[in-house]
């Protein structure tokens, strides 16, 4: 069987991570009348929900460096108003590479120039280097506050999917969580997602958890991540869902099996079937895809 299991308690967060929720929190209320600000607006820019920024501002899941950067872009403040750590951080991912590339890029382009540029005029050629290296050094000596570490790539539609440790456990019934920690996020296309027969109305709408167990193979491994619909909150067809049963959640293949029961199956041929009262069935999710590369 697949079942899911998570946390019976939430973890509190040390000291130190508290205090940058709590201080990123009192500056977003500072400025929110100023800027026009909203939680929803920071979570349609943040391509969350408004519920998950809440969870980072009430000090229930530490913040990170893609929602700094998305929070500091929207208070235009630097993220070291709120967080020392993560600032290091981003400098720390991006101070070394960036400059390295650029300077790269220069060397490549000036070879460009000595090798095919001969029967350009001199002073065409050096027009051409030197925009390469103001470029070159304008990145270099970019500020970090400007930085925008959560925007879509080259592709053009890439977004955010959360990803929940709520894990879709093959084994024993499990008690969910009432605040599922975060873990990192997804980022995907939503175009590449429907070419590869992944149906689905809005990005928002899809959230990850993880399966755990070997009750649904081969269509579910052991910790394989799931992408699920949250919108979809009642029988719409037989499918992979996530619901809870008596207490549990469970990640499930549901048929209908006349007007108030449900056929539990398992794609484990070890794992027998079950019936179980649609009354007492509560559909969260339905799985959409298994991140193993199969439509479901």
């Amino acid at each position: 069987m697949v079942y899911i299991r998570a946390m019976t308690k939430k973890r509190i967060l040390p000291p130190e991570l508290l205090a940058e929720c709590a201080e990123a929190h009192d500056l977003f209320l500072s400025k929110k009348n100023e800027l026009k600000l909203s939680q929803k607006k920071i979570a349609d820019e943040a391509g969350m929900t408004p519920a998950a920024v809440n969870l980072y501002f009430k000090g229930i899941n530490p913040l990170n460096t893609r929602f700094a950067a998305v929070l500091s872009r929207m208070l235009q403040e630097p993220v070291e108003r709120f967080s020392p750590r993560l600032a290091k951080e981003i400098a720390s991912l991006t101070s070394a590479a960036k400059p390295a590339a650029s300077q790269s890029s220069v060397d490549i382009v000036q070879q460009m120039i000595a090798k095919h540029g001969k029967n350009l005029p001199a002073d065409a050629r050096q027009k051409i280097a030197d925009a390469v290296e103001e470029v070159a050094a304008s990145v270099a000596g970019a500020n970090i506050k400007g930085a925008d570490y959560s925007r879509p790539g080259l592709v053009g539609d890439e977004v955010w999917i959360a990803h929940y440790d709520v894990r879709a456990a093959m084994g024993g019934g499990q008690i969910p969580s009432e605040y599922p920690e975060m873990l990192q996020d997804i980022r995907v296309s939503p175009k590449h997602l429907r070419e590869m027969g992944v149906t689905f109305k809005e990005h928002f709408h899809l959230k990850m958890i993880t399966g755990w167990g070997q009750s649904m193979a081969p269509t579910i491994k052991d910790r394989d991540p799931l992408l699920v619909d949250v919108t979809v909150r009642e029988f719409t067809g037989d499918g992979i869902y996530l619901f809870s049963y008596d207490e549990m959640l469970y990640v499930k293949r549901l048929q209908k099996k006349g007007k108030d029961r449900f056929k539990m199956i398992s794609d484990n041929k070890h794992h027998d079937p079950e019936d179980i009262r649609v009354d007492d069935t509560h559909i969260l999710a339905r799985v959409i895809y298994v991140w193993n590369g199969q439509a479901v």
